[in-house]
């Protein structure tokens, strides 16, 4: 890719995040070096060091900003009012369209916890921490008002997110279903998950 004219800092180094996250998703973090990338973004190896000094600090950058962001989206999409079925509608909905659109960041995401030093990971694990346990709390809240009948509230809320990340593994927009009527089913699956009416 040959380098943009005129491209300043900023464009560069989103492009260098845009190509990270597209090489990672395809190759491994391991498998990308930061040459490889240089020649995807069109610059010298030795400037890619000037907006990262390494490459874990890439891919922990690239990870931070996916769930901060996630978690802005969350913020706001949550309904000021409504019951927790309805609430659950809105995270699941929004958790889907966030993954959908954002496929090769959730897969690094996903994929490459293991490639980062204790106390990034400890951070990230925390901006997750923080981010399910308002799934958490929808559920617990749900089942106090007997909306929801939930044996194990952790556990579900696990296999939930499991379940609607799991989305980018298949969907593709082409084909049979559009995202709104995917998100609607996998609303329907996850009241039944809860025990509570469709």
């Amino acid at each position: 890719m040959a380098r943009t004219a005129g491209s300043n800092g900023e464009k560069t180094e989103a492009a260098i995040r845009e190509a990270a996250l597209r090489l990672m998703a395809r190759h491994g973090f391991e498998a990308v070096s930061m040459r490889q990338l240089a020649a995807e973004v069109g610059v010298q190896p030795a400037a890619l060091y000037r907006y990262f000094p390494t490459k874990e600090e890439l891919l922990y950058t690239l990870m931070r900003a996916h769930m901060e962001a996630l978690i802005a989206s969350w913020e706001a999409a949550r309904p000021e009012t409504g019951d927790a079925a309805a609430r659950l509608a809105a995270f699941v909905d929004n958790h889907i369209r966030f993954h959908v659109a954002r496929r090769h960041s959730t897969h690094v995401s996903n994929m490459e916890l293991r490639s980062l030093s204790p106390a990034r990971l400890s951070h990230i694990l925390r901006l997750r921490g923080s981010y399910e346990k308002e799934l958490r709390n929808i559920l617990r809240a749900g089942a106090q008002s007997d909306v929801f009948r939930i044996e194990d509230t952790a556990l579900t809320a696990m296999a939930i997110i499991q379940m609607i990340t799991g989305v980018i593994v298949w969907f593709r927009p082409d084909e049979r279903l559009s995202v709104e009527e995917v998100a609607h089913t996998y609303h329907i699956m996850t009241l039944r998950l809860v025990g509570a009416a469709a």
